[in-house]
């Protein structure tokens, strides 16, 4: 059988879950410069499957996605703690994005 080659990142057990379905295949563990260009890659892609979701799909993209920053987010040195405190409280100071506010234009000053 012929293997196809995806290079890319995948979740934790991935590794677990194809050797109990009997697949075979083949994993790296990556440096942390490889980790960092691979952890970019998958937030592009994950943004672009978001982007593309169908409504049945769309929570499960939007999982992916928070799963993905989590992880730029630790290999940074920040933990789901501090972004969670971070975000509530740019949204305590600035608000969210519920109002559907569109910038129109503003002074140069």
């Amino acid at each position: 059988m012929e293997k196809k080659e995806y290079n890319k990142l995948v979740r934790d057990y991935f590794p677990e879950l194809m050797k109990e379905k009997g697949r075979e295949a083949e994993f790296e563990e990556l440096s942390s410069s490889q980790y960092s260009e691979k952890l970019m890659e998958k937030f592009n892609d994950e943004v672009e499957k978001f982007r593309n979701a169908g409504t049945d799909r769309l929570l499960s993209e939007i999982v992916d996605l928070l799963e993905i920053i989590y992880a730029i987010a630790e290999h940074r040195g920040i933990t789901e703690s501090e972004v969670e405190f971070m975000r509530q409280l740019k949204k305590n100071r600035s608000g969210g994005f519920r109002k559907r506010i569109m910038l129109k234009t503003m002074d140069d000053k």
